[in-house]
């Protein structure tokens, strides 16, 4: 590997590799991630494996983070999909692989070498192991945490017609009085241990595609910015440019993984969200003596995988997870009872995975890169455009068989034969679209199940941010990167015009409430109507669902500390919306309205941005350092909400401030060989390197850089 002229950054510290063929790229690739990225890489196989205590840190609080891993046993697996690996992905992992050892072997973190851990060589496993994460971390994750939220509500009373009213369709076959003999190990509304120190809280995106009839160019168009947490260094994005004599690509890539997972090469550019499918089930296990029940009245004897948890300068702890064909029991099944098991699809994928993402080198077509993308087994949605001038949607994701009227949402007695999963869902019957008449294509979490011969989606996020950019794009026919850019920053929300139509109305004369009244809809930094309709929002949330609902602690602990408001709003928003709902409380919603907004009104108004401001953290000393010595930047001015284009928001998750932003911005016009980003972070995961935070200030301000392969261009030393 000739590391001094084949590797190099351009003016913005992009890092640029030229290799005779594909797996010489790929093997810079590894050693630029490990470089650039190493302690984040070597954090993250270690969370993935389970030994933060081993090797990190021995606090009750790493030992719980610890067992969650070892719960889901992705580390152990991962030499199965190895074996089943294509020769092209296989020639492409090792040489990663090689690449990746060689910049360890160089240089260790010094973070680690403050704990004394000298790292093993990387293995193919290790990056099947970091794919299995990004899949399913407050992905996948979300899903199940809904589905117990189900099981909470029915035990907690809520009787099954606001059931039906909040998860409306979903709930066949909902047996009350079973569901209320489950014994439940963990809740939701209870505080849940930090377990995602260098795994990125994933969750909003944005991607669309406009055809060169809408265009300045006469070319497609392709926008992509996934919200992520943004409050991390470093960002979990890592761009990358790869060239070959005769092709190249480039785009964000994720260290620890050999593939270009959103981008463009000559021919063909892809972007991806999270779709929402259900691809997590549970099913109530009857259990006594170690065995759980099965018709006809059989008890089978669950598998009991031991997993002993090393702690530095602490007695190992010995861990018992039971297990059988539904997944990991949550509970233990010596003591007799009703509990859960729950399985996610893709928990032994990998290799398809893999090797779909090798054939996108060469693919040339957005059909092409249809059928190769909706194979990847975690769930995504591609949108795709090629320089022929078509433009295409693929959902991708191994999406249960199940019977008729069953959604998957709602846990069933998994002793009945017919609750079994009967394979998977073929790619092509998955939700898709090719050359749609609009001209566009876009998808922002939303339900897309009216695009596929089956119905992926059971809970999403709502239409609001899709209304807003389908609108944009279908009201201007002459489309250019700065089109896509104004998008890309828009805080226009449809979520507020729909609720200030009815709240409006009701609001009384005075200058506090003028200014929620005159409001233009927009969550920038210096609108304190955007404070107020956000404490109007939260306050009708806690009346309707907390004192009418499931008590007004537990909306609260929902609103301040989970997902859940954030991620399916939609459900509760439907509510809200409604003239009339039994979650209401016999009261009329003008009354409810007017109560919320009273009570939000009783509040100084603020700046949006004065409430909106967060500190980037280092992901491996968490905020522990002393500011000055510079690990940690910010605070960082946060514009948006949940339902705007430009997704904004804040909570807390197991006890720290978290956030969903655009961590990577994307824009690509086919007519070029070029792609213009911006992310909150910089190449390099090195406090003490110039490329640590250098595309902040990009991403605070909304500019663009551009990225291509110009050989005129300047080349900076990779070191």
């Amino acid at each position: 590997m000739n590391i001094p002229g084949n590797i190099w950054r351009d003016k913005h510290g992009v890092c640029h590799v030229d290799g005779k063929d594909r797996e010489e790229v790929v093997e810079l690739m590894g050693y630029a991630h490990g470089k650039d990225r190493g302690m984040q890489m070597l954090l993250m196989r270690i969370l993935g494996q389970g030994r933060t205590s081993e090797l990190l840190d021995s606090s009750d609080e790493m030992l719980e983070i610890d067992k969650f891993f070892r719960r889901m046993n992705w580390a152990g697996s991962t030499s199965l999909e190895v074996d089943k690996f294509s020769p092209a992905a296989k020639g492409v992992a090792d040489a990663y692989n090689r690449g990746v050892t060689k910049a360890l072997s160089e240089k260790i973190p010094w973070e680690f070498k403050l704990f004394g851990y000298k790292p093993e060589p990387w293995r193919t496993e290790d990056s099947v192991l970091i794919s299995r994460m990004i899949g399913y971390l407050t992905l996948a994750q979300s899903q199940g945490e809904m589905e117990r939220l189900l099981i909470e509500l029915v035990q907690a009373g809520v009787d099954a017609q606001r059931l039906e009213e909040l998860f409306p369709g979903i709930l066949g076959e909902l047996d009350v009085d079973l569901i209320k003999k489950i014994k439940l190990q963990e809740r939701i509304v209870s505080p849940a241990s930090l377990w995602n120190i260098a795994a990125p809280i994933m969750m909003a995106s944005n991607n669309w595609a406009v055809s060169g009839q809408k265009t300045t160019s006469g070319k497609p168009i392709l926008a992509n910015d996934p919200h992520l947490e943004v409050n991390r260094l470093p960002n979990v994005w890592y761009e990358m440019v790869l060239k070959t004599k005769d092709r190249y690509a480039m785009g964000g890539t994720m260290p620890g993984v050999p593939a270009i997972l959103v981008g463009r090469n000559p021919d063909l550019a892809w972007s991806a969200t999270y779709t929402f499918m259900d691809s997590t089930d549970s099913w109530i296990e009857q259990c006594k003596n170690g065995s759980y029940l099965r018709e006809p009245e059989k008890w089978l004897k669950f598998t009991e995988r031991v997993e002993m948890i090393k702690r530095k300068n602490k007695d190992t702890v010995t861990v018992v997870f039971y297990e059988n064909d539904h997944g990991v029991l949550e509970g233990n099944p010596y003591e007799e009872g009703h509990y859960i098991a729950t399985a996610w699809a893709p928990s032994l994928s990998g290799a398809v995975t893999f090797n779909s993402f090798v054939k996108m080198w060469d693919a040339k077509t957005v059909k092409e890169g249809m059928d190769i993308l909706g194979y990847v087994e975690s769930t995504w949605n591609f949108v795709l455009a090629d320089t022929q001038g078509n433009i295409g949607y693929q959902m991708s994701g191994l999406m249960p068989k199940r019977r008729e009227g069953i959604s998957g949402f709602v846990p069933l007695p998994s002793w009945e034969a017919k609750n079994n999963w009967q394979g998977f869902e073929k790619p092509e019957d998955l939700p898709r679209c090719y050359n749609p008449p609009s001209g566009y294509f876009v998808t922002t979490n939303q339900d897309l199940n009216e695009f596929g011969k089956v119905s992926p989606i059971n809970a999403g996020m709502g239409p609001y941010r899709s209304d807003r950019v389908g609108k944009l794009l279908a009201e201007n026919n002459k489309i250019n990167c700065e089109y896509m850019y104004k998008i890309q920053h828009d805080v226009f929300s449809t979520q507020a015009e729909s609720f200030m139509k009815i709240l409006a109305p009701l609001l009384p004369h005075s200058e506090k409430v003028k200014i929620l009244k005159d409001w233009d809809l927009e969550y920038s930094a210096d609108s304190e109507g955007a404070y107020l309709f956000d404490q109007f929002i939260k306050e009708l949330y806690r009346l309707v669902f907390g004192e009418n609902g499931f008590g007004r602690d537990a909306a609260c602990y929902l609103d301040e500390h989970t997902g859940t408001f954030n991620d399916f709003y939609i459900n509760f928003d439907r509510i809200l919306l409604s003239e009339d709902s039994l979650w209401f409380g016999g009261k009329k919603r003008e009354d409810l309205y007017l109560q919320a907004s009273e009570n939000a009104l009783k509040e100084p108004p603020r700046k949006w941005g004065d409430a909106r401001k967060l500190v980037l953290t280092n992901i491996f000393f968490s905020g522990k350092l002393p500011r000055f010595l510079g690990f940690d930047r910010g605070p960082v001015t946060i514009i948006g909400s949940l339902a705007t284009p430009h997704q904004g928001q804040i909570f807390q998750s197991a006890g720290r401030q978290t956030s969903f932003a655009p961590s990577f911005r994307m824009v690509t016009d086919l007519s070029t060989d070029d792609i213009y980003t911006n992310m909150s972070g910089g190449p390099s995961d090195r406090r003490f390197s110039k490329w640590y935070c250098s595309d902040l200030d990009n991403w605070m301000t909304g500019k663009y850089k551009k990225i291509g392969i110009d050989p005129g261009q300047e080349k900076i030393l990779f070191q």
